[in-house]
Parts: structure tokens; sequence; C-alpha cells
């Protein structure tokens, strides 16, 4: 299903998550792969780290990437599988052999010409200047953790206002962004809010997280946007917010800006930012905004009038907007 969605959705990759060496549901991990390529999309697989802090009952697979032989082993059969990345989780915090780990993780997959995902793992340390298939790293409190424990619920729009001003100015983040339906515990963002997210956020590869069935059920100019929506950026400008409070930040690829907002707060909001900071700014527009209800969009195409230099929007509490300009 989720390799099927990315063929609709025109996302280049799909990634096969952890325990993908115990499928038990008639294939394995081979028959997967192949389905993927077949539908043209490159499969990415996680990996356990293996450090010791995760302990006994950890999912696998394990054991695979700590020796240099394994690794190399490991790298080679990837690559000779049609595999592009690889997302590797549970590291042991920031000591000096685990630090040694991230770098040779990141050198040999160079050599297999393999992407590369460090999750569960230390911040970015400027990296990727030195190994450009050093994609994203996680190092940050995202989605998941509306699955682990209820603590996001009622903290999350406050805390995705925060990140932009702290942890994603570092460099890319793996969120894992764009999650509109409920999981093990409730979330009380708008849908506009959790659209926002994968403009406002920057990862080189950007997770969407939500099953397929709700990204399809989604009105038809979000499931456009989202598939259309790039991981890479030409420029980027924070045109208004406050930590905690609210952000709208602007993003632009080629001749296209993408404007993403949100608030961070528990009481409705009304977000200005001025457009006179965006250069080649077009005329015709796109505003995904809230609708009456948290779960509603209000989708509306439009055109820029002469001369106009601000913008206004209204917002729901925990609320948020996406304004692309052509």
């Amino acid at each position: 299903d989720y390799i099927d969605l990315a063929v609709k959705m025109q996302w280049p990759y799909s990634l096969i998550d952890w325990k993908w060496n115990e499928m038990e549901n008639g294939g394995d991990v081979h028959d997967a792969l192949q389905y993927a390529l077949k539908k043209g999309i490159k499969p990415l697989l996680w990996y356990n780290s293996c450090t010791a802090w995760v302990g006994n009952g950890a999912p696998g697979p394990m054991d695979r990437l700590n020796k240099k032989e394994n690794r190399e082993k490991e790298y080679q059969w990837l690559a000779e599988q049609g595999v592009a990345g690889v997302k590797i989780d549970f590291f042991a915090g920031d000591k000096v052999e685990t630090m040694d780990y991230y770098l040779d993780l990141l050198e040999d997959a160079a050599k297999y010409k393999l992407m590369v995902n460090l999750h569960g793992a230390t911040i970015p340390r400027g990296w990727q200047r030195t190994y450009p298939h050093l994609m994203t790293m996680e190092a940050v409190y995202g989605a998941e953790w509306y699955n682990n424990t209820p603590r996001l619920t009622p903290l999350a729009a406050r805390h995705n206002a925060t990140l932009p001003f702290t942890r994603n100015v570092v460099g890319s983040m793996d969120y894992t962004p764009g999650t509109f339906s409920d999981s093990q515990h409730p979330h009380i963002t708008s849908h506009g809010h959790e659209l926002a997210l994968p403009v406002i956020f920057e990862s080189g590869w950007q997770h969407m997280p939500d099953r397929p069935s709700v990204y399809k059920a989604l009105p038809k100019e979000a499931g456009k946007l989202l598939s259309q929506l790039p991981a890479a950026w030409d420029d980027t400008k924070l045109l208004s917010g406050y930590p905690g409070e609210s952000v709208v930040l602007a993003r632009r690829k080629g001749n296209v800006w993408y404007i993403g907002g949100i608030n961070g707060t528990d009481d409705k909001q009304t977000l200005t930012f001025a457009l006179n900071a965006l250069p080649d700014l077009g005329k015709k527009i796109v505003i995904f905004k809230d609708g009456s209800e948290e779960k509603q969009l209000d989708i509306k195409r439009s055109r820029l009038s002469k001369g106009r230099t601000m913008m206004s929007i209204d917002c729901l509490p925990r609320g948020g907007f996406v304004v692309v300009v052509e």
C-alpha cells in the first residue's frame, strides 16, 4: 500500500521500516524490493545500529553494520538489490566510539552510493558538507511521539513553532511531518497546521508518515501540494514569528514560493506577513487554510493584486496555512 501510495503521489522513495527481516505475510523483503523497483520506486531500508542501550528484544535487523567486514557486505548487497539508502536508528549518545561509528557508516555508504538518514542520533554537526549523501538526522522530539506517549498531544503546536528557531536551524531534521489522523494518542493541531509542517521543516528526505488511506482522502488540491512539494530549496526567508507562538517561513524552488505558517498557541490568531521580502513574486496563488473545524481545510485559488505588500491569514487555535505563489 505504501509503495502504491508513492506511485500515486509521485514520491521517488518508499521506506521499508524496522523488522523487515521478520516478514510473515506471504513474502519477504526481496519480494517487497522487487515490487517497489517494478513500480519505479526506489526503496530505503531501516537498520538497528546495534548499540547497547536499546537492550534485549530491540527490533531488527541487528548486527549487520557494526563491524567493517559485515557493513561492507551488507552495503554491497543493498547496492545489488537496488536499494537507494538506509535509515540507521538507535545510537548510544555522543561518546567518542559512537561518533567514530557515525563516520564509518558514512564513509562506507559513499562507496556504494547509498544515501543515509541517521535516526535516533546526535544533532547535525556539519558532516553533510563532507558527506553529501547524509540526507537528514532525527535529533528531535518528532511526530512518532503521538505513538509513544500522550505528552505531545497538548504541546505539539508550541513545540512545532519553536523548532524552526532552534533545532532545524542546525541542519536537516527528520521530524516526519504531516500526520493528519490520530495515532495511539490523539493530536489537536489542525489540518492546516499539519499541512504547513513539510514546508516549515527542512529535511533532505521528507518522510510523510501517515496511512495511505489518509493521504488518498485529502482534498485533491492538498494531495497535489504534497505530491509536488520539494525536499530541497533554493531560498528560505523568515517572514514573521516568535519561538513557541508562531512562525511564517517562505521557501522557494525555481520560480515558485511556498509560504507555511503555524499558530503555536491555544487561541485563535491572525498571522500577518510581508510579501515584499520575496523577490520575483508571481501573481497566481493557492491558499490552504483552516476551515471552521480542526479537521477541515479551506482551499481557494486567487491572484495577488498589483502592489500588494502584506497578507493576513486567520488561524484556528493550533492552526496553520500554506500559500503557494506561482
